[in-house]
């Protein structure tokens, strides 16, 4: 064989497993199947308008000015947060969130901490991307 045909075959049998792969991955996705509460998907859209990753962080990922806000819930509660959210402090401007939008936050944030712990450094990383703990 040429070697140039050679590396034709070479680059099309990459090209090929490629994308092999990347359409296994992205049907495999283990997270498509699981149907998600309409008020934590009104807390997330929330959570994305205000910007809140520019300044905390979910599963260590995010800002750095205020805290990870993963298992926020449990550690604090709901009350807690609320406060935090209706007054904002020094730090944390107040946003003059409605008392709905409130309550999509805090499901969304109870959803995110029933989801996992925050400390990334306990993940195990699988072949495939994700994570477990």
């Amino acid at each position: 064989m040429a070697p140039e045909k050679l590396k034709h075959l070479i680059a099309a049998t990459l090209v090929i497993t490629f994308l092999y792969y990347s359409l296994h991955l992205y049907l495999s996705l283990p997270v498509k199947g699981i149907p998600v509460a309409n008020g934590v998907q009104k807390g997330k859209k929330v959570w994305q308008q205000n910007n809140c990753t520019a300044c905390h962080q979910i599963y260590g990922l995010g800002g750095y000015l205020g805290p990870d806000l993963t298992n926020s819930y449990t550690l604090r509660g709901p009350a807690y947060i609320k406060a935090f959210l209706q007054t904002g402090t020094e730090v944390m401007p107040n946003f003059h969130l409605n008392e709905q939008e409130i309550d999509a936050l805090l499901a969304y944030l109870q959803n995110i901490d029933a989801s996992g712990k925050a400390d990334p450094r306990t993940f195990t990383i699988n072949t495939n991307g994700t994570i477990e703990q």
